[in-house]
């Protein structure tokens, strides 16, 4: 398809609210996490040595593999359940969220997942100790009390 051929804008719209309705970002799960918005839980799908480097403070480890088997013992089906994993080169996410969804789950993933949220200088959580980075001026504004305004 070249760049100018005509899109069909119906189909636009049903692709772009699917994608809106399924996928979220790491500043949009910080501001919620912020805020203690009620009605979710955020996911970290990685292995044990992933999570040792670092993750989300306040997540629930529950690494792909183990959901089926775990997630109604730890978490609440009244929840939406947001996932991520390492990042946008990694499919984990969405196979966290699809094995979540398999179970009734209502989801989300994180576009960008761990790495895009410390990359924007997002808490993380290491050893139970909580820091900050400064952001990458390619990915967020440098300072963090500035918004993107998307």
């Amino acid at each position: 398809m070249q760049i100018t051929d005509t899109l069909d804008p119906a189909l636009a719209v049903a692709e772009l609210e699917r994608r809106l309705a399924l996928g979220t970002d790491p500043s949009d799960v910080h501001a919620a996490l912020t805020a203690r918005t009620p009605g979710f839980v955020v996911v970290d799908s990685r292995g044990e040595e992933a999570w040792a480097q670092g993750h989300v403070p306040g997540a629930l480890h529950l690494p792909t593999a183990r959901i089926a088997a775990e997630a109604a013992g730890l978490v609440d089906p009244g929840l939406v359940v947001v996932t991520y994993c390492w990042g946008p080169g990694c499919n984990g996410a969405t196979r966290a969220a699809l094995a979540f969804a398999r179970l009734g789950y209502r989801v989300k993933e994180v576009q960008g997942g761990f790495e895009y949220w410390a990359r924007e200088g997002l808490p993380v959580e290491v050893d139970g100790v909580v820091h900050r980075s400064a952001p990458d001026p390619l990915t967020a504004p440098a300072d963090h009390a500035v918004s993107c305004a998307c």
